[in-house]
C-alpha cells in the first residue's frame, strides 16, 4: 500500500449507530468503574497510598471513564483528557485503577483506529505512551523511599527484588501500550482496505454500467446500419422501377407490368428482411425464437441484389472467381451488406449509370467483393454518411481493407477485402 495514500486518506466518521453505541459503552464503563471504586473502598484496597476524599475519588473515576462516550467522534481530544485524568488520579492516589486502565487502553486504541489526521494521531499516541513511562519513572523515584523494609522478605529469585519489581512493571506496561498501539493500527488498516475494496467495487460497477451503455449504443448503431442497408437498397430499387413503369405505362404496358411485378417482389423481399431482423432482435432480448426464421443474408445472395439492379434497368453482371470457400457467417454477411450498399449507391447517386459489375474473388487468404459502375456521382461522397460508415465499420471489424472512390476510366468503385481464417494445420 502506498504510504502517501495512507497519510492522505481519512477514515469516515462514525455512523449514528456507532455514536449511540459509544454513548452506551461510555456510560456502562462509568457505572462499572463506580462499582469497582465501591468494592475497592469496601475492601480497603488502597494500593497507591492514602486515598483522597470520597467526592474526589468519584470525580477522578468519572473523569477517566466518562469521556469514552465521545471516543470515535473526537478520538484525539478524548485520548488527551483520559490520559491527563489517569495520571492525575494516580497522583492523587485514587483507588480505582482497573476500569481506569481499560479506559486508557480504549482511548489509545480508538485514536489509532479512528484518528482523522494520521500523522497527528501517531505522534499523539507516541507522546502519550512516552509520558506514561515517564510518569512510571517518576512514580518509582518518589515511592522508593517509602518501601517498607520487610516488603521483599519472601523474595527467593536470583534477581534483586527491587529491580525485579521495576522490570516487571516496565514489561507489563510495555505490553499494555504496545497492544493498544498495534490493535489501533490494525483496525485502521482494515478500514483502509475495506474502503479500497468498496471503491474498486464501485469503480467496477461504473465500468460495467459504461460497458453496458456502450453495448446498447453499439447495438443501436448496428440496428440503424442494418435498417439503412435494407431500406435504402430496396426503396432505391423500387423507386427506379416505379420511375421506369411510369415512363412506359402508356407506351408499353407489358414492360410496365414487369416493372410493377419487380416492385412487388422487391417490397416483399424488404419486408422479409425486416421481419428477419426484428425476429433476431426479439430472440436476443429474450423473446420467442421462431424456428422458421430465415438465416442472415450472405455472399450467396449477392446474385439476388444484382438481379434487382438488372430489373431496375442496369446492365448488371456478377462474376465469381477462384474456388468458393465456406466463409464464417459474419464475414459472409458483411460482404453481402457491402455489395448491397454499393449497388444502392449506384442506383441512388450514380447519374447516367448504365452498367454495373459485381465480382467476388476467392483469393489465397482473403475474399474480395468488387463493385463498379460507369456513372457519375451526383454529389461529393460523404465520408461520414451512414452507408459509407457502415461499410467501413463492417470491413474494419473483420480486419479487412476498403477502397471507395472514382475509377480512373470513369465511374465509381467499391472494393472490400476480408481476411479468411487459416484452416487448422495450414501454414500462413
Amino acid at each position: 500500500m502506498n504510504s502517501d495514500t495512507d497519510e492522505d486518506w481519512r477514515r469516515p466518521g462514525p455512523t449514528p449507530e456507532q455514536r449511540r453505541l459509544d454513548v452506551y459503552t461510555g456510560l456502562a464503563a462509568t457505572v462499572l468503574a463506580l462499582f469497582s471504586l465501591t468494592l475497592a473502598r469496601s475492601a480497603g484496597a488502597f494500593l497507591l497510598g492514602p486515598p483522597p476524599s470520597g467526592p474526589e475519588q468519584i470525580f477522578w473515576t468519572v473523569a477517566v471513564t466518562l469521556p469514552l462516550i465521545w471516543r470515535r467522534r473526537f478520538p484525539a481530544a478524548v485520548t488527551l483528557v483520559v490520559s491527563i485524568a489517569f495520571i492525575a488520579a494516580q497522583a492523587r492516589s485514587a483507588p480505582e485503577t482497573q476500569l481506569a486502565s481499560w479506559a486508557l487502553f480504549a482511548a489509545l486504541y480508538t485514536l489509532g483506529a479512528w484518528g482523522r489526521e494520521r500523522r497527528l494521531s501517531r505522534r499523539l499516541r507516541i507522546g502519550v505512551i512516552a509520558t506514561m513511562f515517564l510518569w512510571l519513572g517518576v512514580y518509582y523515584a518518589t515511592t522508593y523511599t517509602t518501601i517498607p523494609p520487610d516488603a521483599f522478605a519472601r523474595a527467593v529469585g536470583p534477581v534483586p527484588p527491587l529491580l525485579a519489581a521495576m522490570v516487571n512493571g516496565v514489561l507489563v506496561n510495555g505490553l499494555y501500550f504496545g497492544f493498544a498501539y498495534f490493535f489501533g493500527e490494525t483496525a485502521w488498516l482494515a478500514a483502509r482496505r475495506q474502503h479500497e475494496v468498496q471503491a474498486r467495487a464501485e469503480e467496477l460497477r461504473r465500468s460495467q454500467a459504461e460497458i453496458r451503455e456502450h453495448a446498447v449504443v453499439g447495438e443501436r448503431v448496428r440496428i440503424a446500419r442494418e435498417l439503412h442497408d435494407v431500406v435504402a437498397h430496396h426503396v432505391s430499387v423500387m423507386g427506379v422501377q416505379a420511375s421506369a413503369a411510369r415512363r412506359v405505362f402508356d407506351k408499353d404496358p407489358v414492360k410496365a407490368r414487369a416493372a410493377l411485378s419487380a416492385i412487388e417482389e422487391t417490397a416483399r423481399t424488404a419486408v422479409d428482411e425486416l421481419r428477419r431482423m426484428l425476429g433476431l432482435l426479439r430472440a436476443r432480448d429474450g423473446g420467442p425464437d421462431r424456428p422458421d426464421q430465415p438465416g442472415p443474408a450472405g455472399v450467396d445472395q449477392i446474385a439476388a441484389v444484382v438481379e434487382r439492379a438488372r430489373e431496375a434497368g442496369l446492365r448488371a453482371t456478377i462474376g465469381v472467381y477462384g474456388d468458393p470457400a465456406p466463409l464464417p457467417e459474419s464475414v459472409s454477411q458483411a460482404a453481402y451488406r457491402v455489395a448491397q450498399e454499393a449497388v444502392t449507391n449506384t442506383l441512388k447517386h450514380a447519374e447516367g449509370a448504365t452498367a454495373l459489375d459485381v465480382r467476388i474473388r476467392y483469393l489465397a487468404h482473403e475474399v474480395e467483393v468488387d463493385v463498379t459502375d460507369d456513372g457519375r456521382a451526383t454529389r461529393p461522397a460523404n465520408a461520414d454518411g451512414l452507408g459509407l460508415v457502415g461499410m467501413r465499420e463492417r470491413v474494419a471489424t473483420h480486419g479487412g481493407a476498403l477502397e471507395v472512390g472514382p475509377r480512373a476510366g470513369g465511374g465509381w468503385r467499391v472494393r472490400a477485402r476480408f481476411p479468411l481464417p487459416l484452416p487448422v494445420g495450414r501454414p500462413a
